[in-house]
């Protein structure tokens, strides 16, 4: 597993932007995470209220409103230095204007709404290689998402799955998101919407991955040394690592799964993760995994 200089911050969402895929219904915004402190790790991971943040609305289908509720969100905590990016489609991404300003800033922040339109819309683009090569080369650098936005940072991504289905085999559909990290699969609106089942069948259907599970007001700082639980809620680690059975392979399409010795670990604020490690932290000392705890055997 290789690692990038950058930081990302995935965030479960409290204020799903966009159309929800599983009700056909556009969620209005509550944007309370600030309050929480998660924004305002953002800024300071970034380095501090001065630095330049570009949030895009692409995934929203309400992107103006999502994005008038970002800078009223950043100003909040006294961070005004905040452009919007409406990107639209893949003619958008191409602007020169976007392309420079995305050369430019400290940190990105992906909003909530569709994941798929994050991956077909990004994929393959210069603007998306820029942000890739800054993450890869800039430890300071910092690409945050919420909702839609988190779950399009991994390689492997969920981009449809009922819930309440999720236990049967091919409901749970995946494909290639934007490539930030790999060997991690990340859902969002995980306890309120019940989303077990279907990272649980991701991760059985790629076992090399990690499935993590963000709970609303809840998001994991993810850097080359490790994660760190951030927020009011709960963050599930789901690891297929040492399964020992499972069916997923040899039965039909909307058969129940079957899988033997799935790891779960639950993760508050200040709990720790180590990805190649494959370890839980129970604590992690001064908001930051230690060099120390990186190499607990």
């Amino acid at each position: 597993m290789q690692f990038a200089k950058g930081k990302l911050m995935a965030i479960g969402g409290a204020e799903d932007k966009g159309t929800d895929l599983e009700k056909g219904e556009i969620q209005r915004n509550n944007l309370n995470f600030f309050e929480l402190g998660i924004l305002r790790r953002i800024m300071e991971e970034a380095g501090g209220l001065s630095q330049r943040i570009e949030v895009i609305t692409t995934a929203s289908m309400i992107p103006y409103e999502v994005g008038d509720n970002y800078l009223d969100a950043f100003g909040k905590i006294g961070c005004t230095n905040v452009g919007v990016m409406h990107i639209r489609n893949r003619g958008d991404v191409m602007t020169e204007d976007y392309i420079e300003r995305i050369r430019e800033c400290n940190a990105v922040m992906f909003s909530g709404g569709n994941q798929l339109r994050l991956s077909s819309i990004f994929g393959g683009t210069a603007f998306l290689q820029i942000l890739l090569d800054r993450l890869n080369e800039e430890e300071d650098f910092v690409i945050a998402g919420t909702s839609a936005g988190a779950m399009a940072m991994s390689n492997t991504m969920i981009y449809e799955g009922n819930a309440t289905k999720a236990h049967l085999k091919g409901e749970v559909k995946i494909t290639t998101g934007l490539g930030f990290i790999d060997d991690v699969i990340i859902d969002s609106h995980f306890e309120k919407r019940g989303r077990f089942g279907r990272l649980a069948q991701s991760v059985a259907s790629n076992p090399s991955c990690i499935g993590i599970g963000l709970g609303e007001d809840t998001g994991m700082l993810i850097t080359s040394r490790g994660m760190e639980a951030i927020g009011s809620g709960l963050v599930i680690i789901v690891d297929g690592h040492d399964i020992r059975h499972s069916n997923i392979a040899d039965i039909p399409d909307g058969c129940p799964i079957s899988i033997e010795n799935l790891k779960v670990h639950f993760c508050e604020k200040g709990n720790g993760y180590l990805l190649k490690e494959r370890k839980f932290l129970s604590e992690v000392r001064e908001g930051a995994v230690t060099e120390k705890q990186v190499h607990v055997e």
